[in-house]
């Protein structure tokens, strides 16, 4: 009876062992995936970021880009109304 017993107590801690083992062995798959997905969530935040600051690159160019134009506009504009062949001719002083 005592030889079964044993028998019996070993198996159960046998057992037991494994069933532990397979909890630690999940445990750290999950803490791998855990620790995967947050290598790619500060990945992406990083990302973000810089496309953000990408962004903001483009809309100050496009800015001072666009302030460019006006300035040249006028200033072709000021060219064009002091330049006699784009002045527009009066055509009552050519009758006289």
């Amino acid at each position: 009876s005592r030889k079964r017993s044993s028998k019996v107590e070993r198996a159960h801690s046998t057992m037991m062992n494994a069933d532990m083992d397979a909890v630690e062995a999940e445990n750290q798959v999950e803490l791998e995936e855990k620790t995967r997905l947050i290598n790619q969530v500060l990945e992406l935040q990083h990302t973000l970021e810089d496309l953000s600051a990408r962004v903001d690159a483009v809309k100050e160019e496009n800015l001072k880009l666009k302030s460019e134009n006006q300035v040249l506009g006028q200033y072709i504009e000021n060219l064009m109304s002091a330049s006699s062949v784009f002045q527009t001719t009066d055509t009552k002083s050519k009758r006289k």
